[in-house]
């Protein structure tokens, strides 16, 4: 802003203070206001007025049993100590850092609540206010002060306090949108600058950045995104950069969507509503970010009864909510507020953002956490919530979760695939242990195959996308304990005749039993690659290429089959190419086959394999072998 757009600026907000000067005290004169057992609220996050929270403790003299209430704040909470207990009782409706311990301890208390929810708990006096501890900009030339960096419930708050107490602070960014207060409607002002507190980015380390990949792979062109609290969002930034036309409806965000609109994934030009608007309850950063959102049309920040309403979030298409648990059971139940008996953060705007994007049309609600915690001593993905734990997401809410190990989706699948599926993203180290606490609960089968003594690890380096000769794309990928159920629909959709020709047999039944072996391998001697397209639940299988290896000899069958109407499309021929290639960087030395007579589409993939195949008829079957270090 130019130095005669400032000296305007701040002679239009002198002049609103000159006509509203009665208005304007100290905080000493201003903290006299509150009277024992009020309620005393505290704006939100960045924007706790920490003047005026300091004056609270000094000139609390007079002031007994007050209540203050907070949704969270990132400064100084000297209220919620033990030498101000006769003063002053807290209570939170999340628990940030400055308060977790105290709470713990006792001394202040907890609501679980939606956050969508809370602002009628004022307007209805359940949840009553006597003092609002509020921050705003200077006033403009119209006397609107902007609530600036956090919205949220502040608002509601204001309109439903006895009294209104502003600080006044220059630094305090003016934002746009339903943001606005007017200086008649505030009682006191007391004016005093002071820097927003700032919340910055911090390290991601490589485990968070797999997560964050991981989501960025659920996000299509188009999507409108809300990002959690905590440094997944930040994650998940890094992996956006490439997407375009997304849009932002989320409670709050970080100076990670500085970057995504400079690039130009984020113009928000396809939203549903509110199109070319970021639109955004509060948020946390750097003073970067806090200049950036200055006076910038493009942001609006709006009260949490309209970012947080469920029908206003699931008229979004393509809303995609990224949110984080702190553990998740085998059931899909979602702990996101407690560690145990200990309360760690809050309900917050998760289940409000996971039950709009799941009825948003094209939505995904997502639930992204670290497999592991304690330095890996200990897995997120649990066979039951630790005991006093709560749930936020239930189990019918549940759609996709994330990992650095994959990702799982829930909705709609039976407690068995639901165990398969989270198993498949735990850390390799608990799957075993995992898949028994589900037996002995009976969730799955008595003889799931469970992970041998060696940990398989998932070798991802051999994802691939091809191109087939008609130009459809086949995403090609190893086989996973999960796939069970789409194989099986694979292989009871052949035809007799390639059943026959697969297997040399009319077989017509492909039990558990028989089809969790090939979905259950150890990726070293044994290998099977599956050619997937999109389908209505999921990833559906169109062919398998498999090979079995003997250690002793180093020889390795090979079989492959395609789904009839994928036929004649070059799938076989890349099929065995890439399980060539894999066999050769695992040591294998040769390659032999069984082929019927009758299927002349395979053995000319094997003759026009480039190497020198030796083939034997024995009256019913060719015997195909070859060496692969020759050609």
């Amino acid at each position: 802003m130019t130095q005669s757009k400032e000296n305007k600026k701040a002679g239009a907000a002198d002049s609103i203070l000159e006509k509203y000067k009665g208005k304007i005290v100290n905080s000493k004169n201003a903290i006299k206001s509150i009277k024992s057992g009020d309620t005393i609220f505290i704006s939100t996050g960045c924007a706790q007025p920490r003047h005026l929270v300091n004056a609270l403790m000094e000139h609390s003299a007079h002031i007994y049993d007050a209540n203050i209430i907070q949704l969270l704040t990132m400064g100084d909470a000297p209220y919620i100590q033990q030498k101000y207990s006769e003063k002053f009782k807290t209570n939170c409706f999340f628990v940030s850092d400055n308060v977790r311990e105290a709470i713990n301890k006792g001394i202040g208390d907890y609501t679980p609540i939606f956050l969508s929810e809370i602002p009628e708990e004022f307007e209805s006096g359940r949840i009553p206010i006597d003092v609002a501890l509020i921050s705003v900009s200077p006033p403009d030339e119209n006397g609107l002060c902007s609530l600036g960096v956090s919205v949220d419930i502040v608002k509601s708050a204001v309109a439903n306090a006895r009294y209104v107490i502003a600080q006044v602070n220059s630094n305090m960014p003016r934002t746009f949108g339903d943001s606005f207060i007017h200086v008649s409607r505030i009682d006191t002002l007391v004016l005093c600058d002071e820097e927003i507190i700032e919340s910055p980015p911090s390290q991601i380390d490589n485990v968070l950045r797999e997560i964050g990949q991981n989501v960025a792979r659920l996000v299509e062109d188009g999507s409108t995104i809300e990002c959690g609290i905590g440094q997944i969002p930040q994650a998940v930034g890094e992996f956006l950069k490439d997407k375009k036309d997304l849009g932002v409806h989320t409670e709050m965000f970080g100076d990670w969507i500085i970057d995504l609109i400079e690039c130009g994934a984020i113009t928000c030009a396809k939203k549903t509503i509110n199109r070319g608007k970021i639109i955004a309850s509060f948020c946390m950063g750097s003073r970067r970010l806090y200049d950036y959102i200055d006076n910038n049309p493009f942001f609006e920040f709006h009260p949490t009864e309209y970012v947080n309403d469920v029908e206003v979030i699931s008229r979004h298409d393509k809303m995609v909510g990224i949110n984080v648990g702190l553990e998740v059971d085998l059931t899909g139940q979602v702990c996101a507020d407690s560690l145990g008996y200990k309360f760690y953060s809050g309900i917050g705007g998760q289940v409000d953002f996971i039950r709009g994007a799941a009825r948003s049309r094209g939505g995904k609600a997502i639930i992204a956490m670290p497999s592991t915690a304690k330095d890996g001593q200990v897995s997120k993905i649990v066979s039951h919530l630790s005991e006093g734990a709560g749930v936020v997401t239930t189990r019918g809410d549940v759609h996709y979760v994330v990992t650095e190990y994959g990702t799982a989706y829930l909705h709609g699948k039976s407690i068995r695939q639901r165990v398969l599926d989270l198993v498949n993203i735990a850390h390799p180290k608990f799957r075993k242990q995992l898949l028994q606490s589900a037996k002995s609960q009976n969730y799955i089968y008595e003889d799931q195959i469970e992970p041998s003594g060696d940990l398989a690890y998932y070798p991802q380096q051999l994802e691939h996308y091809d191109t087939l000769k008609d130009g459809t794309q086949i995403f090609f990928r190893p086989i996973k304990p999960i796939d069970e159920p789409a194989l099986s629909e694979m292989l009871y959709s052949l035809s007799e005749q390639s059943v026959q020709k697969r297997y040399i047999t009319r077989t017509k039944s492909f039990p558990h039993r028989d089809i969790q072996k090939l979905t259950n391998i150890d990726y070293q001697k044994d290998i099977a690659i599956v050619g997937t397209v999109p389908g209505v639940s999921g990833e559906e299988i169109v062919a398998i290429g498999q090979y079995f290896l003997d250690p002793k000899t180093q020889a390795a069958e090979v079989a492959f089959i395609v789904q009839d109407e994928w036929q004649q499309k070059g799938m076989g021929t890349f099929l065995l190419a890439y399980l060539t290639k894999i066999a050769k960087q695992q040591g294998v030395k040769r390659f032999y086959a069984t082929v019927l007579p009758s299927n002349k589409p395979m053995l000319a993939i094997f003759y026009n394999s480039g190497y020198k195949v030796n083939t034997e008829f024995d009256g019913e079957v060719y015997n195909i072998a070859y060496d692969l270090a020759k050609k």
